[in-house]
């Protein structure tokens, strides 16, 4: 579904992705893990059209999408879910989501996919009078995946979904993510608690300053020499 080729990115004369290459299979859940400040978000934000500077090729099932702008790559189906969140805190629940709809090619399926994300998430369906500002960290994280499904999405790129957040939560969020990928969705993810992420994955890369180091199942990851201290939470 996803194939990058060769990607560069920089933020002004640093020089951040060294010649990574990637491929996400549609409906599956890839997991790309590493050090923080190492690439990972950049490389999620450069497939979604909000890097700074890239070079390279990415393609959306064998159709170019590197130099259209964001939103187009949106109404392609191609959205990011950054791990700040990025709510509007002084609008409500159901407001937010709506906001998700925004696009012309979501916008026809605003009623369809409203009904579907307040299934997925019957605590938004209870708070959706509420105002963001006021939710927990586990309910605003559960929003703005809720929102990104709003926009008719068929590509996640999430970015550290459990960062945060409780125990019991997390467990909740990776579950969500489960469902949705169930469901039809593909998946790219960046995420820190890899023992838990570890069972949704069907393959991992781990990105080290900025270039890919390791690439393959979890099963070939946990009896990697080098990753194992990561996948002991090291």
């Amino acid at each position: 579904m996803i194939k990058v080729s060769n990607l560069n990115a920089y933020y002004g004369q640093f020089h951040v992705l060294k010649d990574v290459n990637i491929t996400v299979e549609e409906k599956g859940v890839v997991v790309i893990l590493g050090p923080n400040g190492h690439g990972k978000s950049t490389l999620l934000k450069s497939i979604c059209g909000l890097a700074e500077r890239i070079t390279g090729d990415i393609s959306l099932n064998g159709t170019p999408i590197s130099q259209l702008p964001t939103e187009k790559i949106v109404d392609l189906g191609v959205v990011y879910i950054a791990e700040t969140r990025e709510l509007f805190p002084n609008m409500t629940v159901l407001e937010n989501l709506k906001l998700g709809a925004y696009s012309k090619h979501a916008r026809p399926f605003e009623a369809q996919n409203l009904e579907k994300v307040l299934d997925l998430f019957p605590r938004l369906a209870d708070r959706r009078g509420q105002m963001a500002s006021t939710m927990s960290g586990g309910e605003a994280k559960m929003l703005a995946i809720a929102r990104g499904l709003m926009s008719n999405a068929t590509f996640l790129a999430v970015d550290e979904p459990s960062l945060g957040l409780q125990p019991n939560l997390r467990t909740e969020v990776f579950n969500t993510i489960q469902t949705i990928n169930e469901q039809g969705m593909t998946i790219l993810l960046v995420e820190q608690n890899i023992p838990q992420i570890a069972q949704l994955a069907s393959k991992i890369y781990v990105l080290e300053e900025g270039q890919i180091t390791f690439e393959g199942s979890k099963d070939e990851a946990v009896s990697d020499d080098h990753l194992k201290e990561i996948f002991l939470g090291m």
